[in-house]
């Protein structure tokens, strides 16, 4: 088991019951699945450019992605309808708990100038999705192999529509937000 997973189910569990006043542990939010999605803009001119992308998220996630194709045709961009464009891979389970922790853990303490990430991100439905613009940052890839720095999008879908409850979900795993001005004045 990995031990996000573990100190989920020892201590945030019952840690958000009591905060969150919940009378059943099965109200309790979690994690219930990520998506990491790259979209490779340049892969319409250079085909070769999303099989480099696959073959990195597939390092990177320890899966492989399902490519993306274009739902609509938009002649500015010379995109037709069908065109793959990007990849995206779903985690679920012990993959996704590694990934997240990796995430957390390795990956975004190794950007560049990181403040942490906007707690305004939260869609209504309680998900939360961010941009890395780097996927350098992950130890999985070398830095010689790459031949273009691309951007993903994570997104981390929780089971709670509640955006309150999903933040302090995110925090009790050590999720980086960036600190609120009056936290920095308590602190200091």
């Amino acid at each position: 088991m990995n031990r996000l997973q573990e100190k989920y189910n020892k201590t945030i569990v019952h840690q958000l019951q009591k905060d969150l006043k919940y009378s059943s542990i099965m109200q309790v939010p979690k994690i219930e699945k990520i998506v990491i999605n790259i979209g490779v803009g340049d892969a319409v001119a250079t085909p070769k450019a999303l099989d480099k992308a696959v073959a990195e998220l597939t390092k990177i996630t320890g899966q492989k992605p399902v490519v993306t194709k274009a739902k609509k045709s938009i002649a500015g961009f010379k995109l037709r309808e069908g065109m793959a464009i990007g990849c995206k891979v779903t985690l679920r389970g012990e993959k996704m708990m590694d990934f997240f922790d990796k995430l957390i853990s390795i990956g975004l303490p190794r950007v560049r100038d990181f403040q942490g990430l906007s707690r305004n991100s939260f869609d209504k439905n309680g998900n939360y999705t961010f941009g890395i613009k780097e996927q350098i940052i992950f130890p999985e890839i070398n830095y010689e192999d790459v031949d273009k720095i691309r951007g993903l999008e994570v997104t981390i879908i929780t089971s709670t529509t509640e955006k309150e409850a999903a933040i302090r979900l995110l925090e009790a795993f050590g999720f980086p937000f960036k600190r609120r001005p009056n936290q920095v004045k308590q602190e200091a």
